[in-house]
C-alpha cells in the first residue's frame, strides 16, 4: 500500500482538550495495526474552526469527512459530546462507533 492510499485520520482539538488523548487511544486500538496516517491538529480560534470544519473538540475527520457530523452543526471551538448506543454522552466516540466509521470509509 502506498502512503497515498493510506487512510488519513485527523483529530481536531482545542489545546489541552482532555478528550484528545482518549480519542487517539481509541483510534489506535481500532486500527489494530492497519496502515493509516493519524494527525492531531490544534485549533485555536473560530477562524481555524471554520477552515477545518471543526464542530467541537475533538472532531474526528476520516479522509477529510466528519462521520459523526449532524445537520446544522456549526464550526466551534467548544467541547463536543458524542452519544453512545446506550444513549449516554461522552467526550469521544466509542471504539465501536470509530470501528463502524472506519469500515464505512473503506
Amino acid at each position: 500500500m502506498n502512503r497515498e492510499d493510506e487512510m488519513r485520520i485527523t483529530v481536531l482539538a482545542v489545546p489541552a482538550c482532555p478528550n484528545s488523548p482518549v480519542v487517539l487511544k481509541r483510534i489506535t486500538a481500532v486500527l489494530a495495526g492497519r496502515a493509516a496516517d493519524v494527525d492531531l491538529v490544534e485549533v485555536r480560534d473560530e477562524a481555524e474552526a471554520v477552515r477545518w470544519r471543526m464542530t467541537g473538540s475533538p472532531t474526528v475527520l476520516i479522509d477529510g469527512v466528519d462521520p459523526f457530523a449532524w445537520d446544522g452543526a456549526e464550526p466551534s471551538v467548544s467541547c463536543r459530546l458524542y452519544r453512545g448506543v446506550d444513549g449516554r454522552a461522552g467526550g469521544a466516540p466509542s471504539e465501536e462507533a470509530l470501528r463502524q466509521a472506519l469500515e464505512a470509509a473503506g
